[in-house]
């Protein structure tokens, strides 16, 4: 639940800043009104609003507040309710369609190739959706739908985009009233001995793909660790998406790819 109000969290967070950087000032409004609800409940469950940091190893950090499920019910049939009004100011817009439509186009070979994953990718034709090429916690389990366009262009990545707030809702509803009682984390020890071997788990990040490769000798510390993250393969393929295009394209490309600086800082 928390993933997907992340998610939700990090798509009006897209969408306020695209909007902006496109010149649409009053749709970044409406964007962080709505983010500003999914950001007090994080505050009033964990106390960040930005890093949560509520996920540890064996479980999460603290138990839910007891306004969590009443607050998330609220959110998810006003988002469902209010979502139109970002359509209807700048989805249907002359001016942000002329700008996006045909712009920015990203093969799907070329998506594969640089291992654009996220919405980026999927908007390319590629179905890359871990949660549904490797479910992790509970996505085995709830229904839902991975959303992919074909054109590849600028307005695809959005429209992705906005199409998985809706889908990131419908696995909330299915979960919150399924809660399981009982301790919030399990007892670990201090010190965890991982076998001889390499390991590799990834989740679904809001921008796609996010990795973890471990290598063990055996030893009480990993021998290497490293991170993939999602924003280097983006910020990797920008010269091919941006080839033929104009300068004030850049705009809309860099916005719709959705990458972030300390992301790619490798």
């Amino acid at each position: 639940i928390m993933d997907e109000l992340q998610r939700i969290d990090s798509h009006l967070l897209f969408y306020s800043c695209l909007a902006m950087d496109l010149g649409a000032l009053t749709a970044f409004f409406y964007g962080f009104r709505d983010r500003e609800k999914i950001l007090d409940i994080f505050e009033e469950t964990c106390g960040g609003r930005l890093i949560m940091n509520y996920n540890t190893i064996g479980g999460v950090q603290a138990d839910l507040h007891p306004n969590f499920v009443k607050r998330v019910k609220e959110f998810i049939p006003y988002m469902r309710g209010i979502i139109h009004e970002y359509h209807d100011i700048f989805t249907g817009n002359i001016i942000a369609q002329s700008r996006m439509k045909g712009v920015g186009v990203l093969s799907r070979e070329d998506a594969i190739s640089f291992g654009c994953t996220g919405g980026t990718g999927r908007a390319s034709g590629w179905a890359c959706d871990v949660r549904k090429r490797m479910p992790y916690g509970v996505y085995d389990k709830v229904d839902f739908k991975e959303i992919v366009y074909t054109e590849g262009d600028c307005f695809a990545r959005y429209l992705v985009r906005m199409d998985e707030i809706m889908e990131s809702l419908n696995i909330i509803e299915q979960l919150i009233d399924n809660i399981p009682e009982g301790p919030y984390q399990e007892k670990m020890k201090p010190i965890i001995r991982v076998p001889e071997g390499s390991y590799y788990a990834a989740v679904e990040g809001s921008r796609g793909e996010f990795g973890v490769f471990l290598e063990s000798q055996g030893d009480k510390m990993p021998y290497r660790l490293h991170y993939r993250a999602t924003g280097l393969p983006l910020v990797a393929a920008i010269d091919t998406i941006c080839r033929g295009t104009k300068i004030a394209d850049l705009i809309a490309i860099g916005g719709t790819i959705d990458y972030v600086v300390p992301d790619i800082d490798r």
